[in-house]
């Protein structure tokens, strides 16, 4: 047996890993979506076609949705202009002028559930996590965060819930190739409630929102506000895809992040 015909006796699971753009959602930007119905689309298009809606068959159109939403809601790709106008001393790739090799490469999920929402994801941390699973980290490799926060996705706490990364930690990703990072939580950063405490404990302005602010320095992509890290059956061995839609010049692009199995 050769090995197309041993690959073509695999199954392929695909296992979505995105929170959906919703009305009322537990973020602090959320989408506005209006929705028309078919009746509501026969007297949409009919308008347009100069018709009568009576003229479409039960007198029902097309239904269609109308969204206002950031380009950060709901599960979404950060582009490095997100981050400040220039990364490795050259101006900032927009969201549509990303290489999608980012975008798309083998996964490995880091179990992080053990940390308390709120702490800093450390050095220690990733490397511990990557003994366990017997596994060293390459080039194009897309880390994968699991914090647990997506199960409070829908309440209040949602945005308090994880632990997230810091300068040192985001910058030893970078180092080792890494070009784009995911975390199943509102941000890749620590909660906006612990950067302020911090700040404020401290004095120290680089509390505020340094994972980000690293990419100013190394250009690299976040994938936030991912969801299901806890279905995907192993640590490392699987693909994930995660492309963003493309927006004229914009800091970010919603996409739909799904991981890809083989079994």
């Amino acid at each position: 047996m050769d090995h197309y015909e041993r690959r073509s006796q695999m199954a392929t699971r695909i296992i979505d890993l995105s929170l959906p753009l919703e009305n009322f959602a537990s973020e602090p930007f959320p989408p506005s979506i209006n929705y028309y119905d078919h009746k509501a689309g026969a007297r949409r298009l009919a308008r347009l076609a100069n018709v009568d809606p009576s003229d479409f068959p039960l007198g029902l159109g097309l239904a269609s949705e109308q969204v206002t939403a950031t380009t950060h809601s709901g599960t979404h790709v950060d582009a490095p202009y997100h981050y400040g106008p220039q990364a490795d001393g050259k101006p900032a790739l927009t969201i549509d002028a990303i290489p999608l090799e980012w975008c798309y490469g083998n996964g490995v999920r880091l179990d992080m559930r053990h940390k308390e929402p709120g702490s800093e994801i450390t050095v220690k941390d990733i490397e511990q996590a990557l003994d366990k699973m017997s596994y060293t980290l390459v080039e194009g490799d897309i880390p994968l965060l699991q914090t647990g926060a997506d199960k409070h996705w829908g309440c209040a706490r949602y945005v308090d819930m994880h632990s997230g990364l810091g300068y040192h930690g985001t910058m030893w990703f970078l180092n080792r190739g890494v070009k784009c990072i995911g975390i199943d939580a509102w941000g890749l950063d620590r909660p906006v409630k612990k950067m302020a405490e911090a700040i404020k404990g401290t004095g120290d302005k680089r509390e505020l929102w340094a994972s980000h602010f690293c990419g100013r320095e190394k250009a690299y992509l976040q994938i936030e506000k991912m969801a299901n890290l806890d279905k995907i059956p192993m640590d490392h061995g699987f693909r994930i895809c995660a492309f963003p839609t493309s927006i004229d010049k914009a800091s970010a692009g919603w996409c739909r992040a799904v991981a890809i199995v083989e079994i």
